[in-house]
């Protein structure tokens, strides 16, 4: 009797449909974003996506919420929860099966949580880590923060985009805090006060990258000054179309980051690219000194990234960005006449940019501690002050002075500034930093006086002054702040095309537009 209902079931179970055995055993395949404490984007369309068979129903729940998907041609799907309040905190659960009957296996996702999420991205100074400037700070004792999290991105390039990249969601204690990035750490930590909401954190760094290494291929080959960056390194193949990393099953980036990986848009390809179709509020920005052999072409560049990553992320993201700072200054440096400075170039080139909308600068001039300069509570707390300000429209001042005009005037040039309430000296004593230039271009150190909201700036010798630099220097001695304590951008009021010399100075606007 036994045997016979043995071979009744072996025959039962081959005459199942080929479908419902493949359904019993389907399992969605989720990128690494999507995990174990997780923040999702409050109050938008927080998308959450994966892989599975083609044509198999997917079904996600959170927050007494579930939405339903089947899965595309080549497998991949999303959903999307809408207008998620922040604080809100669950399991995520994620099924996936040929039918709402016949389901696979289900995945929970725990812990996850709602608020504002950010990608903190750039060069070795947002690779500084807490722990490497805690000493003596006891700022890890205080890291016990839960509603603050983080998603380190595992180093990757590859040459043609990916659509999965590595890295795990970490709840930010005393322990986890050590490896956290310093600036992405003191950022997160400063927003969470002003919005008194949870902060989610995406760090994709890279070392010494230029900023071509984070923009994408075609992006570049868009703009002729901008595609000689391909120029003798490896053939890489064109896209017209801008990269969906959602299509298609999962495509790693390649890890081997050897010099044939590392050119042109490759960290954009293996560490960005990954990270678009997750919900994101905006982005920062840290550089180091990789662009400074190519600070001119900045100006360009720069702004192509930041269209570029919109463009990946398809809507116009808030981007954050701190300016160069300086080393540590040789006391010879500080006292030797006006010179040439790429360094003072690239932060130009960072100023310029403003002009895109929905940006915000944060100086660090005065902080020149060193590469990278040590400070990042305070380099944190004025990005933080940016995004409150700039992003979410709080009532905060967040910038120091920003030079808006000069005219001269009885042989002085005067200088307009915006956030120019109670200019002064941050040191109370002189201005220093300004250098000045009649119309043969020769700078020399300037007087400067505070005028109301103005500055005047004027030398004996120049009685018909042309130009006026400020803080133009690797490592400028400058000093100019407004009545919050923060400094003035350096800048310059001739127009040069880069370093050289026998070059007149040219005015123009505070725009950086010649007039």
């Amino acid at each position: 009797m036994r045997s016979i209902l043995l071979k009744s079931l072996l025959l039962t179970a081959a005459l199942v449909p080929v479908a419902l055995q493949h359904a019993a055993r389907a399992e969605v395949k989720l990128p690494a974003l999507i995990s174990d404490n997780m923040v999702l984007q409050q109050e938008a369309r927080a998308n959450v996506w994966g892989w599975a068979d083609p044509g198999e129903l997917v079904t996600v729940w959170f927050a007494d919420r579930s939405v339903t998907t089947v899965a595309d041609s080549e497998g991949a799907w999303s959903v999307q929860f809408e207008a998620l309040t922040a604080g809100t905190t669950g399991d995520l659960t994620i099924s996936g099966g040929k039918t709402r009957i016949t389901g696979g296996k289900t995945r929970i996702i725990k812990n996850v949580l709602v608020g504002e999420v950010w990608v903190c991205a750039g060069q070795t100074p947002m690779e500084v880590t807490v722990r490497a400037i805690d000493q003596g700070t006891g700022e890890l004792s205080q890291a016990d923060l839960p509603k603050l999290r983080m998603f380190t991105v595992e180093k990757a390039a590859s040459h043609l985009p990916s659509n999965r990249c590595e890295g795990r969601w970490q709840v930010c204690t005393p322990q986890n805090a050590r490896d956290f990035s310093a600036t992405g750490y003191f950022f997160g930590r400063e927003l969470m006060q002003h919005l008194d909401s949870p902060v989610g954190l995406i760090l994709a760094t890279a070392g010494d990258a230029p900023a071509e290494n984070w923009t994408p291929e075609e992006a570049l080959r868009a703009d002729p000054q901008l595609a000689k960056v391909f120029d003798g390194g490896p053939s890489q193949k064109s896209r017209a179309e801008p990269v969906k990393p959602t299509t298609g099953a999962p495509v790693p980036a390649e890890q081997d980051l050897g010099a044939t990986q590392t050119g042109p848009a490759s960290f954009f390809n293996g560490m960005i690219a990954p990270l678009t179709p997750y919900t994101i509020q905006g982005a920062l920005w840290q550089p180091g000194a990789a662009d400074i052999r190519q600070a001119h072409r900045h100006r360009r560049l720069f702004p192509a990234l930041i269209a570029s990553w919109r463009q990946a992320w398809g809507r116009e993201l808030p981007f954050l960005f701190l300016q160069l700072g300086g080393t540590v200054p040789e006391a010879q440096e500080r006292n030797a006449p006006p010179r040439e400075s790429k360094w003072a170039e690239l932060r130009e080139a960072q100023r310029l940019t403003l002009d895109l909308r929905h940006t915000a600068m944060a100086v660090s001039i005065d902080l020149a501690e060193g590469i990278p300069p040590k400070n990042r509570q305070e380099i944190g707390r004025r990005l933080a002050l940016a995004a409150a300000a700039t992003v979410y429209y709080r009532e905060t001042s967040y910038s120091g002075p920003m030079l808006s005009s000069s005219q001269e005037e009885l042989g002085k040039i005067r200088l307009s500034f915006l956030h120019a309430r109670n200019l002064q000296a941050a040191d109370g004593g002189k201005l220093k930093g300004f250098a000045i230039a009649g119309e043969d271009g020769r700078f020399v150190w300037a007087d400067a006086q505070i005028d109301g909201d103005h500055v005047m700036v004027s030398h004996p010798l120049i009685p018909q002054p042309a130009a006026v630099r400020y803080g133009w220097a690797d490592n400028p001695d400058c000093n100019l702040i407004n009545e919050d304590g923060l400094p003035a951008s350096p800048f310059r009021t001739d127009w040069l095309e880069g370093l050289g010399s026998g070059q007149t100075a040219v005015p123009r606007d505070g725009a950086g537009k010649p007039r």
